[in-house]
């Protein structure tokens, strides 16, 4: 049984003392940096802001205001509600959410296995509805779908790759939140759903994928930003925990030099000091090799803004197609976001939550589709067999 030395631990922490210092220098230099030239960009008016951009040339300088900027106090919108305690919180949420419908998607996925003689990989699409009506009603169901070896994508080093499937799952929860949309839009089918989207539209990832892997996703969500604006469906993207840095390239556009290398996360987390509280919306307009390469125009149809939704985590980022912003409804989509995540645990928007429990893929559910087609191919005469390691460790089970 290993065991941790005490000693041993202090001493080689005593080795690192100066790094750790240093670390903690750089901290606070940039905490300093960021006073400055938030200190600059909040003088400013969101004109002056776009002003500043197209003096500066930038085609894509991470964000661009909007004209809630000018209403905010300190990049701060406050959330008006306070509450005693979490039933009267509870009892403001069940109010904002009722008689409204709320859809989430989420997917899942099994990977080729090499453990396999015969490769296949499969995607499970999971929905979930809550109407929020008296009594309860909701809708709860998956999608499943098999790829076969010839949809696996070529063979790389003998084995078959993963970025298929991971396609397939994404092209699939856009599809079916556009089909969500598409039937709350039918003439008898009462209030349209808010839709959320676990994830962010902005897709900067498929600017470092090969261009025939990338249109895929570039389809799916044009697609379904554009469904979205056609059939007046609001829908929000909903990203936890973000790393994004396009409002802090905006205040280095237009306020910088020194220019600062936080997230937006830590830039805002000091100035959205209760629970609720966000920021103005701004429209993104991030730079990254997909807008480089003119691949992004889709970007600026996409607004976002920071809330406060746990104390001890930075930030979340929610983002809504621009109609619903420019049309004076992101006030009542965020409050809703709110009612979600107040119903839901830990900051989390409640629907988001329970399609991925719906959809989701455990290890045995992997072991069990394995058995399933062990029984088709046996049935349909199909040569297939284990890995031997995966015998011996199904053995061992």
């Amino acid at each position: 049984m290993g065991m941790l030395s005490r000693n041993k631990v202090i001493d080689a922490l005593e080795d690192k003392r100066a790094k750790f210092e240093e670390y903690q220098a750089a901290q606070r230099s940039e905490f300093d940096l960021r006073q400055q030239l938030l200190e600059r960009f909040l003088q400013m008016s969101a004109a002056e802001i776009s002003a500043r951009v197209a003096e500066r040339g930038q085609a894509w300088p991470g964000a661009l205001p909007t004209p809630e900027l000018d209403e905010a106090t300190a990049l701060c919108v406050s959330c008006t509600e306070r509450w005693q305690h979490h039933q009267e919180a509870r009892a403001w949420a069940l109010t904002v959410l009722q008689g409204r419908p709320v859809a989430a998607v989420d997917g899942s996925q099994i990977p080729p296995s090499k453990e396999l003689s015969t490769p296949l990989g499969a995607v499970q699409i999971g929905w979930y509805i809550n109407y929020h009506v008296p009594g309860g009603r909701y809708e709860k169901d998956v999608r499943f779908e098999v790829l076969a070896p010839q949809e696996l994508g070529e063979e790389e080093g003998g084995e078959f790759p993963d970025w298929r499937v991971n396609q397939q799952r994404f092209v699939g929860e856009c599809k079916q939140l556009m089909a969500l949309m598409e039937r709350f839009a039918a003439p008898d089918a009462g209030e349209a759903p808010l839709c959320f989207f676990d994830g962010s539209f902005i897709i900067s990832f498929a600017g470092q994928i090969r261009p025939n892997r990338a249109e895929a996703y570039l389809d799916a969500v044009r697609t379904l930003l554009d469904t979205s604006a056609r059939l007046a469906v609001p829908l929000a993207g909903f990203v936890d925990s973000s790393g994004s840095r396009d409002v802090v390239m905006l205040i280095n556009t237009v306020a910088g030099p020194p220019y600062m290398s936080l997230t937006d996360g830590a830039l805002f987390a000091p100035l959205l000091p209760n629970w609720g509280d966000r920021t103005p919306f701004f429209i993104c307009a991030r730079n990254d090799p997909l807008s480089q390469q003119g691949n992004a125009e889709f970007y600026q149809n996409v607004a976002f803004c920071y809330i406060r939704l746990a104390a001890e985590r930075p930030p979340a980022r929610i983002e809504l197609p621009r109609w619903l912003v420019e049309a004076g409804l992101a006030g009542a989509i965020v409050d809703r976001v709110r009612a979600e995540c107040i119903v839901g645990a830990g900051g989390y928007p409640y629907a988001i939550e329970t399609a991925d429990a719906v959809a989701v893929l455990k290890q045995a559910d992997r072991d069990h589709f394995y058995a399933l087609f062990q029984q088709f191919a046996e049935q349909q005469g199909l040569q297939f067999h284990f890995s031997r390691k995966q015998l011996s460790k199904q053995a061992r089970r």
